[in-house]
């Protein structure tokens, strides 16, 4: 690792040991042995050049939710990709971000600017990069209604423009995940509106979110993926798991779908809480439900 860390030095910021549970919605997760933010989309390519030749595994960690990261750590390189990375383009009801850019920033600035189309995204707190890796969604809209494009950068260092119908989106789903590939741009395609309609349409979501969803405590979004054409919250708080617990973890008792860190849980505390319902749910209703969470290194838990 100490060669690696030299080599990724020319090209960016690197941390060693750095505690993951300081870049996770969820605030859970041991040291990353290398926790690296490259300079550029040039510097990132090279990085990964760097990453391939030492043999090192690696993950994005963009703002952190939807993982859930091993109190042990994760031994190889965390990648976090900077919203300075790559500017913001506005051309008319063109945009283009960069793949570190915050959600929640970009859908508050387009309204300003009279853009529409992402204002389901006003409560999701993620990057523009990771919302095209899952095809992030609310308020029954996704980031592939909007899409037009997206540029990748591929494990094997080579980047490509991809068209929205190339990457295979379905719910909270893209052909990313299976390809390990990077979204480094997103471009987007919006509808000119009356800046005061969308900024009161934002806010009522916004709004809505605040009042539905458990954000006074740490968690990472939607654990479960819903099983169409129920939905994963309903099920839960049906089978009375409302306000279990497993350690410091708790299923929320404003939403059941949203798993909360009440008090220094763990990695297996959260992990544990998350197979109790899935088999009590299967038990009850019949239904597998299958977790949106992604989890990074080795929980070994018992």
């Amino acid at each position: 690792m100490e060669k690696l860390r030299r080599n990724l030095e020319q090209t960016g910021t690197v941390k060693t040991v750095e505690k993951l549970e300081h870049h996770t919605t969820w605030k859970i997760g041991g040291p990353a042995s290398l926790f690296y933010i490259p300079q550029t989309i040039e510097s990132l390519k090279i990085g990964m050049s760097f990453i391939k030749e030492a043999g090192a595994d690696w993950f994005v960690v963009g703002r952190g939710s939807n993982l859930l990261v091993s109190d042990y750590g994760f031994e190889g390189v965390a990648i976090q990709l900077s919203e300075r990375m790559t500017p913001l383009s506005i051309n008319g009801s063109e945009v283009t971000a960069g793949g570190g850019y915050p959600l929640i920033k970009l859908a508050t600035i387009l309204s300003r600017q009279g853009l529409g189309g992402l204002e389901f995204a006003g409560g999701i707190p993620g990057t523009a990069g990771g919302a095209v890796f899952m095809n992030a969604g609310a308020h029954g809209a996704e980031i592939s209604d909007v899409l037009v494009k997206a540029r990748i950068l591929y494990p094997d260092g080579t980047v490509e423009w991809k068209e929205k119908d190339e990457l295979a989106f379905s719910y909270r789903t893209s052909a990313l995940q299976k390809d390990k590939g990077i979204c480094i741009e997103a471009q987007l395609s919006l509808r000119i509106v009356d800046r005061e309609t969308i900024k009161a349409d934002l806010q009522k979501k916004k709004d809505y979110r605040r009042k539905t969803q458990p954000w006074n405590f740490p968690c990472c979004g939607s654990v479960f993926r819903n099983p169409l054409p129920d939905f994963a919250g309903g099920l839960i708080e049906a089978c009375g798991l409302k306000g279990f617990t497993i350690g410091g973890a708790q299923v929320s008792t404003m939403h059941a779908n949203f798993i909360v860190n009440r008090d220094r849980a763990s990695c297996c505390d959260v992990l544990n809480l998350i197979r109790h319902v899935k088999e009590t749910v299967c038990r009850e209703k019949g239904i597998q439900l299958e977790t949106e969470v992604e989890i990074i290194g080795d929980p070994r838990c018992s």
